[in-house]
């Protein structure tokens, strides 16, 4: 509630109504993004095949749609984010022969393994998280659907494929000629009128999951599950279609072709492609003012270099024994999301080294207003008006300000995070200068007008973070394992008392299950929720929250 002595400063004095802009693969350009029924935002955004446990590049996708979400919401948008589970695949086939199990226990262990990543990185946005084996019926619909259009046609074995020479616009998302493409090979190449042509069901072979269709036993191709489960949760269109770049081709051009052909309209308004995860020893700066536009990227060089599992890529569960998910957050955040991203842990190291910065502000801002800068809630709007003390220095708000203006302008420019990074820097090094300045850790210089001014900043400092979905949680300073294992088992049970209070009871089943299968059991109590860790036959740790 304000006092006589506040004053309230619109979020958006004197600024036009946001206008963002995005690029699109499919024009090739950046366009002003204009939902199909505003307020309303439907995002889907390819998800991993879930046969071998997560590394650190399967986090970009999430941890960039994940700020994508959360900065429309900032917006005024209401945002639902997909991210689907390719639960059924020839690598998975594949991977639990080898490990002598069946393809539904290899993907549930695997599917446990990357939930509990997303929870550990602050991805916690998702609405729907659809897999495959559970839409078959859906699946199969679609398939129909397209055969009886003549879009689709049925081989022997009981092989279905989709006739790209049937659709006049294949090729329009990665620009290529049909004469350049070519779909699966092996066994199945005799059975298609063409190369290019590729699968939406495929006959049952022995020892493979399969299921019954019009067309006999079999599973489904790999870009159908996407159309299939993208039209279910989202609608026949929808505005942004997400995945790496190295989904332009075959995957995505297969399930424009598949929908469009389908429904006789666009699937997707806006098609988002990030840059690629990259090996590289180089360290670069985290926190300059990157505001450059991201270049034409270059998928065939990218996918080259890939960082992949059959690279030797180690398990991102590994990764963060050595550094916090807020680092690699950070780190993940710290580019133009279209550029490809080049890994190496001396670079996580000098994100560590960056945020710093800004802990050591947290501390100086404790001692000398007598609250935790995380105990401040962050505006959760765009144009949500900020109160603040009549006293506080109106030139040094005006900074704070123009700060502020900047971070938006680079998130309103294709979600420029490493742009709006930079503007975080500059906005932390401006109130360690007014603290400075004003010599407020001196206590005849901790004057109301120098303490509200200072409140100020850190408020819109708080603001912009948490669109970023940075400075959730303090972070200990012992940086010890155990440390860490506390602090997000509090976070879990936390977002999984959040989740049972907004009655989303599947988000919470999931984070108890997903706990369980890491030998972490959760008891409600009246007074709250007490966890144990079983590392052996005895409790190794206990705690509560």
């Amino acid at each position: 509630m304000l006092t006589a002595h506040d004053t309230v400063r619109s979020a958006n004095q004197g600024q036009p109504s946001p206008v963002i802009r995005i690029y699109n693969t499919l024009s090739k350009a950046k366009e002003v993004f204009q939902p199909l029924s505003p307020p309303s935002v439907g995002i889907y955004l390819c998800g991993p095949t879930v046969y071998k446990p997560c590394h650190i590049g399967h986090m970009v996708g999430p941890v960039i749609f994940d700020t994508v979400k959360r900065y429309l919401s900032y917006c005024g948008y209401r945002v639902t984010l997909v991210i689907n589970i390719t639960d059924i695949d020839d690598k998975l086939i594949v991977e639990s022969q080898r490990r002598g199990m069946t393809v539904a226990q290899l993907a549930e262990e695997v599917t446990a393994d990357y939930m509990a990543n997303l929870l550990a990185m602050g991805v916690d946005t998702v609405d729907h998280f659809p897999r495959a084996a559970a839409h078959i019926d859906e699946i199969i619909r679609f398939t129909e659907a397209l055969v009886a259009r003549e879009f689709a046609y049925v081989a022997d074995g009981g092989d279905v494929y989709f006739d790209v020479a049937k659709d006049r616009e294949y090729g329009k998302l990665s620009h290529r000629e049909l004469e350049s493409m070519q779909g699966e090979g092996g066994d199945m190449r005799e059975r298609k009128r063409s190369l290019a042509d590729f699968a939406l069901w495929k006959g049952a072979k022995p020892d493979e999951p399969s299921w019954p269709s019009p067309w006999g036993n079999g599973r489904p191709g790999w870009h159908i599950e996407c159309s299939a489960m993208s039209r279910r949760l989202l609608g026949e269109s929808f505005d942004i279609h997400g995945g790496g770049l190295d989904l332009v081709f075959p995957h995505h051009e297969n399930e424009i072709a598949q929908s469009e052909c389908c429904h006789g309209k666009p699937q997707a308004k806006y098609w988002m492609h990030n840059g690629l995860m990259q090996a590289a020893d180089e360290v670069g700066k985290v926190g300059g003012r990157n505001t450059r536009s991201a270049d034409e990227p270059d998928a065939l060089a990218q996918a080259a270099g890939k960082l992949a599992k059959s690279k030797g890529a180690s398990p991102l569960a590994e990764l963060l024994k050595r550094f916090s998910p807020e680092t690699i957050r950070l780190f993940l955040l710290s580019s133009h999301y279209r550029r490809p991203i080049y890994f190496s842990e001396d670079r996580i190291r000098e994100a560590e080294t960056s945020l710093d910065t800004f802990y050591r502000f947290f501390q100086r801002y404790e001692r000398i207003v007598g609250e935790s800068f995380y105990s401040l809630v962050p505006r959760a709007s765009r144009g949500a008006d900020l109160a603040t003390s009549a006293e506080a220095d109106s030139a040094a708000v005006e900074i704070f300000d123009a700060h502020r203006r900047r971070f938006l302008e680079a998130m309103d420019d294709d979600f420029n995070t490493g742009g709006a990074i930079g503007d975080l820097f500059e906005l932390v090094r401006a109130l360690n200068k007014h603290v400075d300045m004003a010599r407020l850790e001196e206590a005849a210089a901790n004057t109301p007008k120098n303490r509200a001014t200072l409140q100020y900043g850190t408020a819109v400092l708080r603001e912009l973070a948490a669109v970023l979905g940075l400075f959730r949680v303090p972070v200990r300073d012992s940086g010890s394992d155990d440390a860490l294992v506390e602090d997000l088992l509090k976070l879990l049970v936390a977002m999984r008392g959040e989740a049972r209070q907004a009655k989303n009871f599947a988000l919470a089943d999931r984070i108890r299950t997903g706990l369980a299968e890491l030998s972490v059991t959760l008891e409600d109590r009246p007074g709250g929720t007490v966890w144990t860790i079983q590392r052996s036959a005895t409790p190794s740790r206990t705690g509560s929250t």
